[in-house]
């Protein structure tokens, strides 16, 4: 019996990279795993501070410091050093805001093995006695200060990860402006080292100088009496607002929010912006929500702006421009909603063209030549077709009566397979409800 010739031989797989998270103790706070790996590494890359918590003594491989800016640089300084045992230093837990996530994008799972340290979180909750599980955790590194905007709720805690030296005074600054002064802040430096130090006083009272650039930064949210209460929910008071008059009113908003039905990670497309207060709630009901506002008055669109930023959400993204041209480029959206401009050419065809099977369109009017419109798509691709109306109570004489608000008409469908825009035979529409939910009238903006 022959025998055949033998093949090639098998590929040795290269050795995975191992990230090994070190805290502000060095050396001396790292598992005998931990301690062998970079004992065994050819190549061992960190930022400069890190790299310099390892002895020379024990670690004899290369050391490589991270360039700036460090994401981009992932692949090639992996590929550059193929083939060889790489152990990359990350601070704390690598899975946490780390470099950890970056590596797994890189090299994937199976390539990657981590030696996680405590973080500072839970270095910063074992301190303060804080339950890990009831402590909200903002990351402010290559981030803006506003982010914190949105975890401000009264009796809270949470913990703050700092770019440096100065995030605490940014922090006890955003307090102050935002009506949390009388708010405990504690400002917890190098923890785990012998130098840990923990320096506390309210956000009002904060005026001590920038400490040590490896802090974290606890806030015990306190709202100072009279300081405007946000809640957590779609719905906001229109006070909390900048706008001139071009507002989607608080009732109509928490039912067109409801009607968007937002969830983790998707994104949106607000048409017709005004001042952006559906793109805005849209992004605070979970922190990975994301938002386009698209606006053609340059004035609004810088408003829109500065209302994200004062309520939490500064990555709100706003594209000046008339829609539908201002649309062409943006990233395909799970959800549209148009607040105003319905009824410019080829608009609402645009956006509906847009959206992926199983996306949700939300549009609403208070002109009767928009509402033609909505009704003939309600006709073609059914979903809901409702009518959004409330009085307000207001003073009549010596009396009280009911002043009606402008009634705002809604559609709002889920794309199903096959529909496709412009004229065609219709997909049977959703039978419209026995009557329309009570709600506050806005005006189309």
């Amino acid at each position: 019996m022959s025998v055949p010739p033998p093949g090639p031989p098998s590929p040795v797989p290269a050795p995975p990279v191992t990230v090994v998270g070190i805290g502000a103790d060095g050396w001396a706070g790292l598992s005998g795993a931990a301690r062998e790996v970079l004992r065994g590494a050819d190549v061992v890359i960190g930022g400069p501070r890190q790299l310099g918590l390892l002895p020379a003594r024990e670690c004899a491989g290369e050391r490589v410091a991270w360039p700036s800016p460090l994401r981009p640089a992932v692949p090639g300084l992996l590929a550059a050093h193929a083939g060889r045992r790489i152990a990359v230093l990350a601070s704390g837990d690598p899975m946490f805001y780390g470099i950890g996530r970056a590596l797994g994008e890189v090299v994937g799972a199976a390539a990657l093995r981590v030696l996680p340290h405590p973080s500072s979180v839970s270095y910063a909750c074992a301190r303060l006695g804080w339950p890990v599980e009831e402590t909200e955790v903002v990351t402010l590194v290559g981030r803006p200060a506003e982010r914190l905007t949105a975890a401000l709720h009264d009796g809270r805690r949470v913990l703050v990860l700092s770019a440096g030296a100065g995030t605490p005074e940014d922090v006890a600054a955003l307090l102050r402006a935002r009506g949390y002064g009388p708010s405990p802040l504690h400002v917890l430096e190098q923890l785990g080292s012998e130098r840990e130090r923990h320096r506390t006083a309210t956000a009002d009272a904060w005026a001590g100088p920038a400490g040590d650039p490896l802090n974290v930064v606890a806030v015990e949210c306190r709202r100072a009496p009279g300081a405007p209460r946000l809640g957590a929910v779609p719905g906001l008071p229109d006070t909390a607002y900048e706008h001139d008059g071009q507002l989607t009113k608080r009732h109509v908003r928490a039912a067109t929010l409801g009607a968007l039905a937002p969830a983790p990670g998707e994104l949106l497309w607000d048409i017709g912006g005004g001042s952006g207060s559906i793109a805005v709630e849209w992004m605070r009901t979970h922190p990975s929500c994301r938002a386009v506002s698209v606006e053609r008055d340059p004035v609004r669109a810088e408003r829109i702006g500065r209302n994200a930023r004062a309520l939490g959400v500064p990555g709100l993204r706003v594209a000046v421009g008339a829609a539908p041209a201002a649309l062409a480029g943006l990233p395909v959206p799970d959800a549209v909603f148009i607040g105003g401009g319905l009824t410019a050419p080829g608009l609402l065809d645009a956006c509906w063209e847009a959206l992926p099977v199983g996306g949700r369109l939300v549009a609403n009017t208070v002109t009767l030549e928009s509402e033609a419109l909505l009704a003939d798509r309600y006709r073609r691709y059914g979903g809901e077709l409702v009518r959004l109306a409330v009085a307000h109570a207001v003073p009549v004489g010596g009396f009280t009566g009911w002043r009606q608000a402008m009634p705002v008409t809604q559609w709002s469908v889920t794309k199903a397979p096959g529909s496709a825009a412009g004229p065609g035979p219709a997909s049977a529409p959703s039978p419209p409800p026995a009557s329309a939910p009570a709600s506050r009238a806005g005006e189309e903006r």
